[in-house]
């Protein structure tokens, strides 16, 4: 992608004038430089690093003074925040302009969280003040403005002073350019930010299912065994009464015949808790409708969905609602209750919502704290708004994927 220099056509002999002036004289044009198309392409990036660094830098200067002066009051944080924000678009633009001038190619960042709550806004100000990929950029555009000054200068002198070198220059300029770009504008603290992430989550995943596991083995050990167990020992003694006293074998058989549908709908309800037939069999419409009938709150339910999630999407959507429920029906004091289910683009949204007393809140410890890390584990989101007097509204966000 070096210049080329042009071999000029040999010019014709020429013999002398009497008067001293040459005859014969061809007058060629100068030797001109064959440039390829990667080599304007990099002299363009090079001529626009003035006005891209000059508009980068007044804005990270501004924001930064503004961001320090006020950082002592409320609006401080937020606007350094926000700030951030507006950094990241700067890396975007110069991300692009790398990758069509340059062929620079950098993968962009993953996008940060949105907020909403008061809770999350909070916590999107923090996540977003320990942003690397933004700060790496803010320490991009500092110094790119005396970059721009010193490569605009350069290339603009070539141009008109020393033509035969600009190819060379240009090339060894972008060579900075190129390393500027992989080594501030790349997102690899993004990425290993998203495996300690994913390591998170995959330790809430399996302290989940171990807790899971626990919770089947007691519901098993004090409910159905513990019947089935009374229900062995009091056959046995009907059996040996049988022929002494057939009346009280009969009503051993009897009382053994109701533990008997107890230990069933025990064990219907256990296989309901690990995963339901009707989840399976008619998906999320029907098993919604079947957890909203055993509510004590009379509840509406609006399902939207053209297809199926995959199996694991769908039995966490379900046991979502499901527990939701159950906090309407033990804590809400409400009269009515609403369950929408939608898809939008990718994602998976459903929202529960009633009109009682409000106060709900996912601090540690509360079970809508552990749904919140169960759905963070899949990369979902999850969302209270809750002000005491009510209503309650609670969305989950899940991350579609179709069955196989």
């Amino acid at each position: 992608m070096t210049a080329r220099t042009a071999t000029p056509t040999p010019a014709r002999p020429r013999t002398a004038d009497p008067h001293g002036d040459e005859a014969g004289d061809e007058r060629l044009p100068p030797a001109r430089l064959a440039f390829d198309a990667w080599t304007w392409k990099e002299v363009l990036y090079l001529l626009c690093n003035l006005l891209t660094g000059l508009l980068g830098f007044t804005y990270v200067a501004l924001w930064l003074f503004a961001g320090v002066v006020l950082s002592f009051t409320v609006v401080g944080l937020p606007l350094l925040a926000v700030g951030l924000v507006g950094v990241r678009y700067v890396g975007r633009l110069e991300r692009s302009r790398a990758r069509a001038l340059l062929g620079v190619r950098i993968d962009e960042p993953s996008l940060m969280p949105r907020g909403g709550s008061r809770r999350r806004a909070v916590g999107w100000v923090w996540s977003t003040l320990k942003d690397t990929v933004a700060w790496r950029t803010t320490l991009y555009a500092l110094i790119r403005l005396p970059w721009g000054v010193l490569t605009f200068g350069v290339i603009l002198c070539a141009l008109f002073v020393a033509w035969p070198v600009l190819g060379h220059l240009a090339r060894a300029m972008t060579t900075v350019d190129r390393a500027m770009a992989r080594g501030l504008l790349c997102p690899s603290d993004e990425l290993e930010r998203r495996v300690a992430e994913l390591e998170q989550d995959r330790g809430i995943v399996v302290d989940t299912a171990a807790a899971d596991l626990r919770r089947i083995e007691r519901d098993l050990h004090d409910g159905a065994q513990a019947r089935l167990v009374a229900l062995a020992m009091g056959l046995g003694l009907a059996k040996e009464k049988v022929l002494e006293d057939p009346e009280a074998a009969a009503k051993m058989v009897d009382e053994a015949h109701g533990e008997v549908k107890l230990a069933l709908q025990e064990l219907r309800d256990l296989a309901r808790g690990i995963h339901p037939a009707v989840l399976t069999d008619r998906g999320l419409d029907a098993a919604l409708s079947s957890v909203a009938g055993r509510c004590t709150v009379p509840v509406a339910v609006h399902v939207e969905l053209d297809s199926r999630p995959a199996p694991a999407i769908e039995g966490i959507a379900y046991f979502t609602v499901s527990e939701l429920l159950q906090n309407v029906s033990k804590h809400s004091r409400a009269r009515t209750a609403e369950v929408e289910v939608w898809r939008a683009g990718d994602r998976l949204l459903l929202q529960v919502r009633d009109d009682g007393q409000g106060g709900a809140s996912t601090a540690a410890g509360s079970g809508l704290a552990g749904l919140a890390e169960r759905l963070g584990s899949v990369d979902g989101l999850f969302e209270v708004e809750s002000p005491v007097g009510g209503p309650t509204v609670i969305t989950a966000e899940l991350p579609w994927r179709s069955r196989n």
